[in-house]
Order: C-alpha cells, then sequence, then structure tokens
C-alpha cells in the first residue's frame, strides 16, 4: 500500500513573484514542523525551510547564470560538502599547488557560497560579478524549482545524491548539533522517520528531489551530470577524472602521470578535512542569525550508518516506498 504523504496543495506550486505577495503568502502556506522542530513550508512543490523561504524566492527571480556557470546541487547531508571540496579543487588546481590549498585553511562552505543559504540570505540582489569565471555555487533546490536563467543558460550542474536511509541519519544528527532556541523540542527518532516515510524532509521529498535530477541528467547529459555518494566512495579516482571532463577541465596526461586526480582525492577526503583544524572548531557563517558549527559538517560519512539507529523492518518499509515513487523512472537505490 503507498504510503500517504502529509498534503500536497496544488496551491503551493507557483513562484512568488514580488514581496507583497510573498508576505500575503506566508498567512495561507501550508506549514509543517520538522522532526528538528523547525518549520517548513510547502512552497513551489517542496519544503523549504521557513529561515530560508525569502532567500529562495530571492535567487529564484534574481539570479541571472552565465553560460560558464557551475552549480552544485544537493538535497541536504548527501555529500555536499564532499563535492565542493572536490569541484573547487579540480577547478582550481591550475591556480594553486596542493600545498597552497585554500581548503587548507577554510571549510569548502565559505569557498563555495550556497544560494539560498548564503548569498540570497543576506541580499535580495547580491553583486555576483565580483566572482571569477567560472563561477561555482551551491544549492539545495529541486530542479524544477531552479531559476528560469540556469535552465536555459548552458552552465553546468552537478547532482549528488545518497541513500535516503544515511542521509536521513546525517541530517538529523547535523540538525541536532545545530539546534538553537528558535525552535520546538526534537522528535524521538521513530517519530522523525514516520514523518520522513511521509516526504516531509528539507528541499524534499528526497524521491521528487531525486527524480527531478535524474530525468534531467536523461535529457541533457551536456549539462546535468548525475552522481551517487556511493559510486564516489567506491572509486572516487575515476569520478574525479570525469567531473573534470565535464566541467571543462580535463586532466592532462602528465597530470594523471603525476599523480594530481590522487592528490586531489586525498586532499578532499572526509579523513583529511575533519582533520584540519579551520573545521575542527568555529562556526560557518551564513547570516547573523544562521551560523552552523564547522565540525557538524564533517561526522561519519559512511555507507550504511543507518543500521546502527534504524531497524531492518524501518528499513525495509522505505524501501517500498522508493521502489513506488521512482519505479517508472529507471533511477534506484540500494538501501539494504
Amino acid at each position: 500500500m503507498e504510503e500517504t504523504p502529509i498534503f500536497r496543495p496544488s496551491s503551493s506550486t507557483k513562484v512568488v513573484e514580488d514581496m507583497d505577495e510573498f508576505q500575503e503568502s506566508l498567512q495561507t502556506i501550508p506549514k509543517k514542523v520538522n522532526w528538528d522542530g523547525r518549520w517548513l513550508c510547502y512552497y513551489n512543490n517542496f519544503w523549504c525551510p521557513e529561515r530560508v523561504l525569502k532567500s529562495t524566492i530571492f535567487f529564484q527571480r534574481n539570479f541571472k547564470a552565465k553560460d560558464s556557470d557551475i552549480i552544485l546541487a544537493s538535497i541536504p547531508k548527501s555529500g555536499t560538502t564532499w563535492l565542493k571540496s572536490l569541484s573547487f579543487s579540480i577547478i582550481n588546481r591550475k591556480k594553486c599547488t596542493i600545498p597552497e590549498s585554500p581548503l587548507l585553511i577554510t571549510n569548502p562552505h565559505d569557498l563555495v557560497r550556497s544560494m539560498e543559504y548564503g548569498l540570497f540570505l543576506n541580499s535580495e540582489n547580491p553583486d555576483l560579478e565580483a566572482f571569477s569565471c567560472p563561477r561555482i555555487f551551491s544549492t539545495h533546490l529541486p530542479y524544477h524549482a531552479l531559476p528560469q536563467s540556469i535552465l536555459n543558460a548552458k552552465c553546468r550542474i552537478i547532482y549528488i545524491c545518497r541513500n535516503p536511509l544515511d542521509q536521513f541519519i546525517s541530517l538529523r544528527h547535523f540538525l541536532l548539533e545545530n539546534s538553537g532556541e528558535d525552535q520546538q523540542k526534537a522528535l524521538p527518532i521513530d517519530e522523525a522517520f514516520e514523518l520522513f516515510c511521509k516526504g516531509l524532509y528539507p528541499f524534499g521529498p528526497v524521491w521528487d528531489h531525486a527524480e527531478g535530477y535524474w530525468n534531467a541528467s536523461l535529457n541533457d547529459v551536456q549539462k546535468v551530470v548525475f552522481l551517487k555518494y556511493e559510486d564516489l566512495k567506491i572509486d572516487a579516482t575515476s569520478h574525479v577524472k570525469m567531473l573534470a571532463e565535464f566541467l571543462g577541465f580535463p586532466f592532462s596526461p602528465e597530470e594523471v602521470e603525476n599523480g594530481v586526480v590522487e592528490e586531489i582525492v586525498k586532499l578532499c577526503s572526509l579523513e583529511n578535512l575533519k582533520n584540519m583544524e579551520v573545521n575542527k572548531n568555529g562556526v560557518v557563517v551564513k547570516s547573523p542569525t544562521v551560523k552552523f558549527k564547522a565540525g557538524s559538517y564533517f561526522r561519519k560519512g559512511e555507507v550504511g550508518d543507518w543500521k546502527n539507529f534504524l531497524n531492518n523492518s524501518m528499513a525495509e518499509r522505505y524501501k517500498k516506498i522508493m521502489e513506488e515513487k521512482l519505479g517508472k523512472s529507471g533511477l534506484a537505490f540500494e538501501l539494504l
């Protein structure tokens, strides 16, 4: 039997065009408390965290994409930090050697800025012309909710996804570690999982988010690359080479022979990044009111960590949900 979603109101599909409409929509937009205690708003056919709803609208309305732009897309806790580190290193390897990499002294999220959790969180229309080309940005928005300028331009999109069960556990730890006074009490894990099964997840439902980018990658292989976190874990070297080709920064035979690919893989490994002083202490500041502990971005990154928190019946239940939701798309996840 198919799981019943919390709701999917047709009235929330449109993109808000101005701030008067935004203020008006806040009175009627469907809301639910997420399992970490913060509000999610059902806007434009996805669950948008309330504290980035306005910045999401600014991003959708005001961002002007360039053909040379690179967009890193993901749903939260699916490998975003790793993808940022790898992509930044691939693009900038000619500007600085590995021993001089900015990653050694800067958190990856400060090197590749988020649209809704960074640039547009602090300004309705930030000046992005100062960014050198190719500009590289990140977003958690579903494919259908991206600004039209991104969809129309020739910019490249890299999407990374992950076993949703591992993703759920990772996000739960991240949100609890960064809990604040502006939220209600977090739900126990079994109640949180119940909402997760009904589609409640930041920028989700998870299945819609993944399927949107999956279909886009099938429709335009020159524009969208679809990655799985688990495949990257198995063979990071081959995937880094592929990403370099896709981004237009292929490795030369000399670089391959000299081990540059392996150096980037080692530099960007979770084990290496989490032991850097810059990623152990301090905070990643998104805005005066949105801050995350730097160390919270680096927990385990293990495949199958969900088994330490969820039982097999829960996993079987979610597997059936994903099969029902994604069955016709050709996209599948090895959950168990």
